[in-house]
């Protein structure tokens, strides 16, 4: 027998022992008032810290009851519609505006705005030798898995890692976020390189251009991009540059900080919590669902057909066969997202413009038919509405960007909250959190092996 298939054979006897063991009675979380997943039964988050860093609403609570509530989100007490707004009229990219006042609290002057930019713009560079080292000798396949490794190999390249002082991890934050569109560019490329057998391009960076206009330009052969199409990537890292504390990723953060150790490895552990299809990943489903409907639909503009079909999967008989429809529903938000109401109207203008009207017509009728599929399955009227990942990935295809740097771009855009909320666990309750585990195993007496069967 080969080695692989000897060893083979020796997992899958594992996985039978562990099979055997029982999986916990669903009586014992009420028994023992385990919140499952840290929610409340009522779906609800439990509260388990206090942030002024960002703040999710999708309801309120009277007498005890859920009131369902259009989605608002803030950032550090600012309306992210008036953030957005204001560099719209402004005519100027809002990213960078972001970051400044989430790492510090206070909305930017035009000179603290100016100098953000110029040191984001002049810190975009890796370190010599970095990308032949850490990116084109170890390719992969995952982007995030690449841009990961990449970010722990970060350490190595500073001269003082382990210091948690704020200016120190202020300053870390600041490089992070600079580089992190160039080591996914650059990931990307290598990625196209090694396994996709395209032709290997590497872009400098330019220090004038924004966070949008440089990513588009170093993913691009030719370097070329349009003002609508770096408007619209700067909108999209603007709504997902912060989402409170209580989504996986930024309580992950928060939870590897409070043990003291250095940014790199707390950023790293984020981005992998990123990476899960159930959080960061969920768009680039979203988009594998939407082609399974094409595929099995003959005509996307019949409501009809494509509700049958929703129905389907629903009932866990079609695309994936886990019951979900990706792109629909939230944690918190009840009526609307803020984030899919400000995208979707920004990819009805692209659509219309570049000929994706009928794709995004699809879009549109999923997000109309889900809540009343799910009605007619569970009995009742349901509450839901679309969030951000139905229509991000649909963006992103239409400025052309592959579905393999549509996680990575959440990454990006989410870092300067990640930072922030690092900053506040170290600075305000500097505490290392650790929650408690019910055991329900009981115990056992031990035996000699020699009487073991």
């Amino acid at each position: 027998m080969a080695d692989n298939e000897k060893y083979e054979s020796f997992l899958e006897s594992l996985c039978g022992v562990v099979g055997a063991v029982k999986s916990n009675d669903p009586q014992l979380y009420t028994k023992y008032n385990v919140k499952r997943g840290l929610r409340n039964a009522d779906g609800t988050g439990v509260v388990v810290g206090m942030t002024r860093v960002g703040d999710v609403r999708g309801y309120h609570t009277e007498d005890g009851e859920k009131i369902p509530e259009e989605g608002r989100l803030f950032y550090r007490g600012y309306d992210v519609y008036d953030i957005v707004n204001a560099a719209r009229n402004e005519g100027r990219f809002g990213f960078e505006e972001c970051c400044f006042l989430l790492l510090t609290g206070q909305l930017p002057n035009v000179h603290e705005l100016t100098e953000v930019k110029e040191y984001l713009g002049n810190h975009r560079y890796l370190p010599f030798g970095f990308t032949e080292d850490m990116i084109m000798k170890a390719p992969s396949r995952n982007i995030m898995n690449k841009i990961a490794r990449s970010v722990m190999a970060s350490y190595s390249y500073d001269d003082n890692p382990d210091d948690t002082s704020l200016i120190n991890v202020l300053r870390q934050s600041l490089n992070l976020i600079a580089q992190l569109p160039t080591i996914a560019a650059y990931s990307y490329q290598a990625k196209s390189y090694y396994f996709d057998n395209k032709s290997l391009v590497i872009h400098t960076p330019n220090p004038e251009l924004s966070t949008s206009e440089n990513f588009l330009a170093m993913i691009r052969p030719d370097s070329v991009y349009t003002r609508q199409e770096a408007e619209l990537l700067d909108l999209c890292m603007m709504l997902h540059a912060e989402h409170g504390g209580g989504n996986n990723s930024s309580f992950t953060i928060r939870v590897v900080s409070s043990t003291g150790t250095d940014t790199y490895a707390a950023v790293t552990s984020a981005i992998n919590s990123l990476k899960g299809p159930k959080h960061g990943g969920a768009n680039h489903k979203v988009m594998a669902m939407v082609e399974d409907i094409k595929e099995h639909v003959n005509d996307i503009g019949d409501e009809e057909e494509i509700y049958r079909y929703l129905i389907k999967i629903l009932k866990g008989e079609a695309f994936d066969n886990t019951g979900l429809i990706y792109g629909m529903g939230h944690a918190v938000y009840t009526l609307s997202d803020p984030r899919a109401v400000m995208l979707r109207e920004k990819a009805e203008e692209l659509a219309y413009a570049t000929g994706f009207h009928k794709e995004y017509k699809l879009y549109n009728i999923i997000e109309k038919l889900t809540p009343k599929a799910m009605a007619e399955l569970r009995g009742h009227d349901v509450i839901i509405c679309a969030n951000v990942d139905l229509y991000s990935g649909f963006v992103y295809s239409m400025l052309g960007i592959p579905p393999e740097l549509f996680t990575p771009l959440f990454a990006i855009a989410r870092l300067p909250g990640w930072c922030a909320h690092r900053i506040e666990e170290l600075t305000v309750d500097p505490r290392i959190i650790r929650p408690a585990y019910k055991n329900v195993g009981g115990t056992k007496q031990y035996t000699v092996l020699s009487a073991r069967n």
